[in-house]
């Protein structure tokens, strides 16, 4: 386990001014570690702060350092990335965006990650570009992760139930827009100018989104709406 002391008081949100984007790096392959450490720690506003090698481990880094974005290996020993994930999520007051990371982007383990509360996967191989920008938007949780990739993923694996649950009759037909919308992949900003309204509006239309559907995020919402068949018409 390696670690950077976490800082005294609560860390600035990451994107402010001043404010890195503190990450934890979590895989039992030490040379995977290692090339996430030498891509991310070369950009600028990005410091990763801690390593951990198995899932148990990655849980308890964690709670210590409070970072802003975990990458999340699916596969690890003692506990999974997706049982990991659940306990973040489930036992820290402010929990970390975490993106799982994948050999198989077709995955069932990766479609559970995202329904456990993971902001967005990521490829192993994808090259760093991919990779900076992975860990940027899921800092700033405007805008949905690879949006065409969580689509896939979802209408693979988040087959319809029987009966729609009872928040899609509470869904006003603004917030089915702007649902679709999310699941484009569409910032705030840019529902606003698709839809004609202002970016405060929009940014009440997505609070309840997430209200209704119970989701954590974008990609949590959008899982529902593939899971209640909102979205197989697509």
């Amino acid at each position: 386990m390696t670690t950077t002391p976490a800082p005294t008081g609560s860390p600035a949100p990451a994107g402010q001014a001043g404010a890195a984007i503190r990450i934890v790096l979590a895989d039992d392959e030490r040379m995977v570690r290692t090339a996430l450490r030498a891509i991310l720690s070369a950009e600028p506003g990005i410091e990763v702060v801690g390593e951990a090698a198995t899932g148990a481990e990655a849980v308890s880094v964690v709670r210590e350092l409070m970072p802003d974005v975990v990458l999340m290996d699916v596969r690890m020993p003692e506990i999974d990335g997706i049982r990991a994930t659940e306990q973040i999520l489930r036992t820290m007051p402010q929990p970390p965006r975490i993106v799982v990371v994948t050999t198989f982007e077709n995955d069932a383990y990766v479609y559970e990650a995202l329904r456990a509360g993971a902001a967005g996967f990521l490829l192993k191989r994808a090259d760093a570009d991919a990779l900076v920008q992975a860990v940027r938007v899921v800092a700033h949780s405007d805008s949905l992760l690879f949006p065409a990739a969580v689509r896939a993923l979802a209408a693979e694996h988040g087959r319809a139930k029987p009966a729609p649950p009872a928040w899609v009759a509470r869904l006003t037909a603004r917030e089915s827009e702007v649902l679709r919308l999310m699941a484009g992949g569409l910032t705030n900003a840019e529902i606003a100018g698709r839809m004609g309204v202002g970016a405060a509006t929009v940014k009440t239309h997505v609070a309840s989104v997430l209200a209704k559907t119970g989701a954590r995020d974008r990609t949590q919402a959008v899982i529902a709406a593939y899971e209640a068949g909102l979205m197989n018409t697509d």
